[in-house]
C-alpha cells in the first residue's frame, strides 16, 4: 500500500509564515531602481556581460552594480556563467524566477503609464 503525505493544519500555516517571511525579505532587496532595471534589462537580452550592463545603466556604479547581481544571484533570480577565456568573460542571464519577477516589473511599470495623468494631478494637489 502507497503511503499519503498529509501535512498537519500547524505544518501548513508554519509554511505560510516562512513563505510570508521569506517573500518579505526578497522583496526588501529587490525592491530597487537599480534591481528592477538589472532584470528588464537581462529579461530584453538572453544574457549580457557586467560591462554591457554597466554600460546601458545610466548613473550606476561598479560597486553597486556588484552588489545587486551578487544579490540576484543569492536570491535565485540571475545566473552568473564565468567563461574560460583570459580574460576571464562572465555572463548574467535571468533564471525562471527572474524571468516571472520581470513579467511583475513589467505590470508595475504598465500601471505607472495607465496611470500617469492621475498620479501626477494628484501629486500636484499635495503640493509636491
Amino acid at each position: 500500500m502507497g503511503t499519503t503525505n498529509f501535512t498537519s493544519p500547524l505544518e501548513d500555516e508554519a509554511d505560510l509564515r516562512r513563505a510570508d517571511s521569506l517573500a518579505r525579505e526578497i522583496f526588501t532587496e529587490v525592491a530597487n531602481k537599480w534591481a528592477f532595471l538589472i532584470i528588464d534589462l537581462l529579461g530584453e537580452e538572453r544574457s549580457l556581460r557586467f560591462s554591457e550592463l554597466r554600460g546601458r545603466i545610466e548613473g550606476i556604479s561598479h560597486k553597486m552594480l556588484t552588489q545587486n547581481l551578487r544579490m540576484l544571484e543569492r536570491n535565485g533570480l540571475l545566473d552568473r556563467t564565468v567563461h574560460p577565456t583570459v580574460p576571464p568573460r562572465v555572463d548574467y542571464e535571468l533564471t525562471e524566477p527572474g524571468r516571472a519577477l520581470r513579467q511583475v516589473v513589467h505590470g508595475m511599470c504598465d500601471w505607472t503609464h495607465t496611470y500617469l495623468e492621475e498620479i501626477d494631478a494628484a501629486r500636484r494637489e499635495f503640493g509636491d
